[in-house]
């Protein structure tokens, strides 16, 4: 990914806390020389070696089908954008696009047996635990549970390296990004009061 300096993020804890809140990736990797993608929700965990992904998709889907071809294949990880008006500048300028994404590359590796189970119990877990009345891994039936094993495919990506762009109107001056702010905070678009948000935690 591109990423000019300035909008750099090298801070492995917040791109790590970023993927946590970010959670729906879109999977990339090629067939036959052509790309092909997945959206789906990965987990990101710690381990002795450094970091993994690992996510699962339909058996029908033919991406897996890639994982044992691709040497590299891709994760990308988006979070708020919004349009940048130049009316909101003092000097005369062009419009933009500020926005937070990261990606993630290494090679995958298909799970299957415990290894799968433990990841789909934890997934679930991470979504349902909340909730009045959570669906967890324990209380499915052990029919149920094998018969929709039969349709997914389990992976993991030990991942080689992390590229993370938080391009947030760094390079204007303090009162152009002020104003940023303030008018995103009054754009109809909730990703517009997110990506407000964001720029108030980054200020430089």
């Amino acid at each position: 990914m591109y990423i000019p300096r300035i909008y750099k993020e090298k801070d492995l804890k917040e791109i790590v806390a970023f993927i946590g809140a970010n959670s729906f990736a879109t999977l990339v990797s090629t067939r036959e020389g052509r790309p092909i993608a997945t959206h789906l929700p990965l987990q990101l965990r710690k381990t002795e070696e450094g970091h993994e992904l690992t996510g699962h998709v339909a058996y029908g889907n033919p991406q897996w089908k890639t994982f044992g071809e691709n040497e590299e294949i891709l994760a990308i990880f988006q979070g708020p954008h919004s349009y940048i008006s130049p009316s909101w500048y003092e000097q005369e300028n062009v419009p933009t696009w500020n926005y937070q994404a990261v990606h993630v590359y290494g090679k995958p590796e298909i799970i299957e047996g415990e290894e799968l189970h433990r990841d789909l119990a934890h997934l679930m877990e991470k979504y349902e635990k909340h909730r009045k009345h959570p669906v967890l891994w324990d209380t499915l039936s052990p029919e149920l549970l094998e018969t929709e094993l039969k349709g997914i495919v389990g992976f993991k990506i030990k991942v080689e390296r992390f590229e993370a762009a938080y391009k947030m109107s760094q390079n204007r001056n303090d009162r152009d990004y002020r104003n940023i702010i303030d008018r995103l905070g009054e754009e109809s678009d909730p990703l517009s009061g997110q990506v407000a948000e964001v720029m108030k935690k980054i200020q430089p």
